[in-house]
């Protein structure tokens, strides 16, 4: 797993060059979002932000998210997670205890993906793979901190 994380500067620099407008508001949001190397909520965000209205926070994580920046974890249950994209095709390994996102590449998912063109109708034109994890600190803790436990088949 990938514990490669671009502080504020980076965001600031992508923005900048896409043509966004770097107000304070959204200054101050990527330099939250650069403290959050294993991801974050909107709602955490918000409340590390008071005086920044809830939309805004909301329109900049989409912002991030439509710019590839930001890449958006679907929790079994609860809010989504964010998490600074580090480029290049990846997948997700997220904690069902604390929510700790971690990016991997794997070539055998690639591989899989590659013999499933056989059984689908159509062709495949994407992928999401989100791999829900027990990460190292739940596990040598012991206890649960949050999320729900994710059932599989």
């Amino acid at each position: 797993m990938s514990t490669w994380a671009p502080g504020s500067l980076f965001l600031e620099e992508r923005v900048g060059q896409a043509g966004h407008r770097l107000t304070g508001p959204r200054l101050a949001l990527f330099r939250a979002i650069a403290r959050y190397p294993e991801g974050f909520t909107a709602e955490e965000l918000r409340d590390q932000h008071p005086s920044i209205g809830r939309a805004t926070v909301y329109r900049t994580i989409r912002l991030l998210v439509d710019l590839g920046l930001v890449c958006k974890i679907a929790l079994p249950e609860g809010a989504p997670r964010y998490v600074v994209a580090g480029g290049g095709h990846h997948h997700h390994a997220v904690c069902i205890e604390c929510g700790a996102v971690k990016e991997f590449r794997y070539s055998t998912v690639e591989s899989v993906l590659g013999e499933l063109r056989a059984d689908v109708m159509g062709q495949i034109v994407g992928h999401r793979i989100e791999v829900y994890v027990r990460c190292g600190s739940c596990v040598d803790q012991g206890g649960r901190t949050g999320l729900a436990p994710v059932s599989t088949p």
